[in-house]
């Protein structure tokens, strides 16, 4: 299933995301894709708030992972960015941690794509700075049943 989601603001996408983290359930994998400052970390600041984490979510990458355990469900959110090859995912407990209990969030997951698992939703991020410079159009793809 595609859909798409047009945002003016920062904070339409960080709400279009809160709603999403809210429906969230324990297993689900969230793939956040875009070029550089096309609003991955706003994405997955208000995904963390839709699941009721209270403490302040930056994009974790230099240290590729971070985990919060104070929403209704354990948040494991990965920045690959930083990646050079998808083997260096082992080190990170990325298996373990998308197999879980919790939501995983992945900003740059193209860049690991061929691990991401069966099931994950796809957020593909666009700017259009001739629309406007906060414009962000979102596909979402839900490769799942």
């Amino acid at each position: 299933m595609k859909k798409t989601f047009e945002s003016m603001t920062e904070k339409t996408t960080f709400e279009y995301a809160k709603a999403m983290g809210e429906k969230a359930k324990a297993g689900d994998v969230i793939a956040l894709t875009g070029e550089m400052g096309a609003g991955k970390t706003v994405f997955a600041k208000g995904f963390a708030k839709g699941l009721g984490v209270k403490e302040m979510v930056n994009s974790p990458t230099f240290t590729l992972v971070q985990i919060y355990d104070d929403g209704r469900l354990p948040l494991y959110h990965f920045d690959v960015y930083r990646i050079g090859d998808p083997s260096e995912m082992e080190e990170t407990g990325f298996e373990d941690d998308i197999s879980g209990e919790g939501v995983t969030v992945v900003e740059w997951a193209d860049r690991i794509k061929d691990l991401m698992p069966e099931g994950t939703v796809w957020v593909r991020m666009f700017k259009d700075p001739d629309v406007d410079d906060d414009y962000r159009r979102l596909e979402i793809e839900d490769t799942g049943d």
